[in-house]
């Protein structure tokens, strides 16, 4: 089957107006701005969308590469070819530059858009890469305003980029045993004793579960690759540890 089912087509005139749109026909609909990885899945009805809303024409609002404040700031209708030609781009971060050469052929980098690979987070996706490895943020414009994005969470047939998960044993308002398990960044056994050792025998505190995190990233030691550097993966060993303790201290007071 290389033909897409039935869809509705609206053309938005301006951000606004794209949100309005998307608002109106319901999650069914999808933006369409260069098409590369959208079009073939419909040819092949893995998506079937009710309705595509096309936005090539908001270039003036969501097309330009510039620096605001001491940020670089890349629009999300900013071609590839407009990327890797930037010559700001190039003079602040030239892995821009090392990525963009070796995306997919100049017909694609012509048309291609920055936010609609990064809105695909396809696993394999160049720029995915790199904006992790510098620390992007996204900035999402919806009808309440827009607003920076810095997500992690489980993607759904992926790798995890970081995880862990804990189980806790309580005395009263007392540790008694605890485990904690990290997976993706490096852990021996995917396991965490030093973070383990912080907490048994401690007071149920903010502050061992706090120390607990901090001990299980420096235990961590993960390696740099397409799913972020390898600080930022530690920073992650941490934050989850911290949120798995909380999680499993709640349950084990019925809590959850």
């Amino acid at each position: 089957m290389q033909t897409p089912a039935p869809f509705g087509y609206e053309r938005a005139t301006s951000v606004d107006h794209a949100v309005s749109l998307l608002e109106e026909l319901g999650p069914e609909a999808r933006l369409v701005a260069g098409g590369h990885s959208l079009l073939p899945m419909m040819k092949l009805r893995l998506a079937r969308p009710e309705h595509l809303i096309d936005i090539n024409g908001l270039t003036d609002e969501l097309s330009y590469i510039r620096i605001e404040g001491d940020e670089l700031a890349i629009g999300a209708m900013t071609r590839h070819a407009e990327l890797l030609a930037s010559a700001v781009a190039g003079e602040h971060f030239r892995i821009f530059h090392d990525a963009e050469r070796v995306i997919a052929d100049p017909i694609v980098r012509n048309w291609g858009t920055v936010g609609g690979s990064i809105g695909q987070a396809d696993p394999s996706e160049d720029l995915s890469a790199v904006f992790s490895a510098l620390r992007a943020t996204v900035v999402i414009h919806g009808s309440g305003g827009s607003r920076p994005v810095q997500k992690v969470e489980r993607r759904a047939g992926d790798w995890a980029v970081a995880a862990a998960g804990a189980i806790v044993q309580l005395d009263g308002d007392t540790f008694g045993d605890v485990g904690i398990g990290l997976t993706a960044v490096g852990a021996e056994q995917f396991c965490a004793p030093p973070a383990e050792d912080v907490l048994r025998g401690q007071p149920v505190a903010d502050e061992a579960i706090e120390a607990a995190g901090e001990a299980a990233a420096a235990h961590s030691s993960p390696a740099t690759d397409q799913r972020g550097p390898a600080d930022y993966k530690r920073h992650l060993a941490g934050e989850l540890t911290k949120r798995a303790l909380r999680l499993a201290v709640a349950r084990a007071r019925g809590e959850e």
